[in-house]
């Protein structure tokens, strides 16, 4: 967001240019803004109650006059900053003068200006650090995603869990070499659903095995969705890779009613299995690839029952030996279909790359651990809000955009305020997007408003 002193241009003039003597710069920052997409953003946070609702389930332990800015603007400036690509609170400074932040932190910042670098440095380190608030926040992304599935129930709920890494340059408290992505880092694990929106997620050291903590973050993802508190969801599915192949987490999955394909790595007893199928055909082998399937029932020495277990062999040209890759699963599809359930969580990770470039969920540079994990949090929160942007409330013509590309060409709106006796006006670059698109997702995020029935037929 570009700002400046608004007085700068009545003290000294505008600037000239050589090459064109008829331009002029003027500086009137105060009055300009980069980010005018971000009142589209704005705009949904009040129709769904998303911030509102995070600020009233944070305490806030200033007490008296220490209070000048609301738990709820220091939310929405910690949240919308991200959004608009500021992913620490380095710029808050410049931020806290900027027109478009300014409405949206609303109440006393529209007048005397958003919160200083200072005070978000306070907010997101000391008050969001405390237990308590923490555990609030690591609540926060299912109970946003709640609040869009009251107005839009699903019938069909898919997570897909996976882990990442968040490389770290400094000596930042759990850091730590990871052998599996061969840097230094820390090591969040995230849940999504098929919509791309962040369930759940948790930052942990750098050095834990990728399933590490896994109850802590399925567990209560399991719970918002079962049966008794959602019962209009009719199937319940779960993928993961390898990493999550743990007994304890199938039974758990079978005890709830939810069907799930996770990979397995193959051992001696399984490939014994499918040796007959992994043997070449005589003659000369085609130029393209060749797959089988099979499927068997297997048990392994830590399992409760015996589960069914689909293999894949594929055969590539040029390639001495096959391919094989196993899954277990309680669906009963077609061996080919269960692979392509499987394969499909790849978007997973393509949700975890949207994460990284789009909302820069990687910047964790506090040197304490728990100030970290709240970063981590304050960033899930960002992410959500721009997929649910993306998936309820943008017209044909922008729905396919990645949010990287929402970012760049919406929120990076040029605006500029012009104040009347009674409106604040934002002047928008219509050379960046034109008015019928943000008509169209103003129409959108209207058809959110209202009780969650009418909401849901309309």
């Amino acid at each position: 967001m570009a700002t400046a002193n608004a007085t700068g241009e009545a003290q000294t003039g505008p600037l000239r240019l050589q090459f064109d003597r008829s331009v002029k710069l003027a500086f009137q920052g105060s009055s300009i803004s980069s980010d005018g997409g971000l009142l589209l953003h704005r705009e949904l946070d009040d129709a769904l109650g998303l911030t509102d609702l995070a600020a009233s389930l944070i305490g806030d332990p200033r007490t008296g006059r220490n209070g000048r800015h609301r738990l709820a603007g220091l939310l929405r400036q910690s949240i919308f900053s991200r959004l608009a690509g500021y992913e620490d609170v380095n710029d808050a400074d410049r931020l806290r003068r900027d027109p478009v932040m300014r409405r949206l932190v609303g109440g006393r910042a529209v007048k005397r200006g958003a919160a200083s670098a200072s005070a978000m440095g306070r907010f997101e380190t000391a008050m969001l650090t405390r237990p308590e608030n923490l555990a609030a926040l690591a609540d926060l992304p299912g109970r946003w995603i709640d609040a869009v599935h009251d107005r839009r129930p699903p019938k069909v709920v898919t997570l897909d869990m996976d882990s990442s890494e968040s490389p770290v340059h400094g000596d930042q408290e759990g850091a730590a070499w990871n052998g599996h992505f061969r840097t230094k880092c820390l090591h969040p694990l995230f849940v999504f659903n098929q919509f791309g929106d962040l369930e759940r997620c948790s930052l942990r050291p750098g050095n834990v095995h990728s399933a590490d903590g896994w109850e802590d973050v399925l567990k209560p993802v399991l719970a918002r969705y079962s049966r008794t508190t959602r019962p209009s969801i009719t199937r319940r599915r779960f993928r993961a890779d390898a990493a999550f192949a743990i007994p304890a987490l199938f039974d758990l999955l079978e005890a709830e009613g939810w069907d799930y394909a996770v990979r397995i790595k193959g051992n001696p007893k399984l490939h014994a299995r499918i040796a007959w199928l992994a043997k070449r055909r005589p003659g000369r082998p085609p130029h393209h690839v060749v797959r089988h399937y099979t499927s068997f029932h297997y048990r392994a020495k830590s399992w409760s029952t015996a589960r069914r277990v689909v293999a894949k062999v594929e055969f590539h040209p040029g390639e001495l030996f096959p391919r094989v890759g196993f899954i277990v699963t309680n669906r009963s599809l077609p061996n080919e279909r269960v692979l392509a359930f499987y394969n499909d969580r790849g978007t997973a990770e393509q949700h975890i790359k949207e994460g990284k470039q789009a909302i820069k969920w990687t910047r964790l540079s506090c040197m304490r651990f728990a100030a970290n994990a709240v970063r981590l949090q304050l960033h899930a929160l960002a992410y959500n809000l721009a997929n649910f942007l993306r998936t309820l409330a943008t017209p044909e013509a922008v729905e396919t955009w990645s949010l990287t590309s929402l970012r760049e060409r919406l929120i990076k709106t040029g605006a500029r305020l012009v104040r009347h006796a009674r409106y604040a006006v934002f002047q928008f670059a219509e050379a960046a997007l034109p008015r019928k698109v943000f008509a169209g997702v103003l129409d959108l995020i209207n058809g959110l408003r209202g009780p969650p029935a009418e909401a849901a037929s309309a």
